[in-house]
């Protein structure tokens, strides 16, 4: 039996699993759908999901209601706009380029999640967690395109996806503070009653925002988003399952630390970039891919 304070670990590797998932859906969906409407089927067909898991926490897991405090809310607004940007900001990283890059790009997150958890969340970082941190985003640097050359850098930097996949990266670390904030915003005694309810309400507020947003300029979207609802569901459901796990992980452990572990999502993408969209992998990669995984095993030994 996985002791509590252990339970973060598997929550976070079935989150990166489950968001691997969500992300090869969801880039099947940007042809058609476009980025905003790939964007749009997360939130949209995630909530159902989230209102069920709610309803069964409220009724089965033996805490009452917490109160939503105005302090909660602000965090749940920052990590709810937050994460819209950073999903359509790697979405479109992904669609400049390759699948595996465009992801690899974004979790530059990894770094500015432990810096903004220090300064928002007061959370301190161990050497061992810092070490962890330096080696995972190593392997991440790895993962990137070779370094260019003195003819081509200016082309290289100004990669698309190297930007769209930065910007990604930046809004995903608010996001990650914001979702941290408000779990502990609630000061209530259940992890997963926090996150059920972070999450329920900050999706509900990204599938509004972005569906009114739609309908005013391009109802055909939304149309096509309702159309496509065989892999909508699928990208949906995914998408509220790795939420919901990652969510809670944040509500039982540090940012910095989740965040971390969940770098293995790129070793799952590798996968299917080279099974599904039959992407090349080259030494270099492989070895970024081994650092990132030297990483976890650093970080897994700082836990309690």
């Amino acid at each position: 039996m996985i002791p509590p304070s252990w339970l973060w670990i598997p929550l976070t590797v079935f989150a990166a699993a489950a968001q691997t998932v969500r992300n090869t859906a969801q880039r099947h969906l940007t042809a058609e759908l476009g980025t905003l409407g790939a964007t749009l089927v997360r939130f949209l067909y995630g909530m159902p999901v989230l209102g069920v898991w709610l309803c069964l926490v409220l009724l089965f897991g033996g805490s009452p209601q917490p109160a939503l405090t105005w302090t909660f809310g602000g965090w749940v607004v920052v990590a709810a706009l937050s994460q819209m940007a950073g999903t359509a900001l790697l979405l479109r990283a992904m669609e400049t380029r390759s699948f595996a890059i465009g992801l690899v790009y974004s979790k530059s997150e990894v770094v500015q999640v432990a810096l903004l958890s220090v300064l928002f969340l007061g959370e301190t970082l161990s050497a061992l967690a810092i070490a962890a941190i330096v080696v995972a985003t190593l392997g991440v640097v790895l993962l990137s395109p070779r370094a260019p050359s003195l003819d081509g850098a200016k082309r290289s930097w100004a990669d698309p996806a190297a930007l769209y996949g930065l910007a990604s990266g930046s809004a995903f670390a608010i996001s990650v503070v914001g979702y941290r904030g408000a779990n502990l915003a609630l000061n209530t005694g259940s992890p997963f009653l926090a996150a059920a309810e972070t999450l329920f309400w900050s999706q509900l507020l990204q599938a509004v925002l972005l569906c009114l947003w739609l309908l005013a300029r391009n109802p055909a979207i939304v149309l096509g988003a309702l159309r496509q609802w065989r892999v909508s569901m699928f990208a949906g459901v995914a998408g509220a399952l790795a939420s919901l796990a990652n969510v809670t992980a944040l509500a039982l452990a540090p940012a910095s630390q989740v965040r971390t572990l969940i770098l293995i999502e790129v070793v799952f993408s590798y996968f299917v970039s080279r099974r599904v969209f039959h992407e090349p992998m080259n030494r270099r990669e492989l070895a970024g891919i081994v650092l990132i995984m030297a990483g976890v095993v650093l970080l897994l030994s700082t836990a309690r």
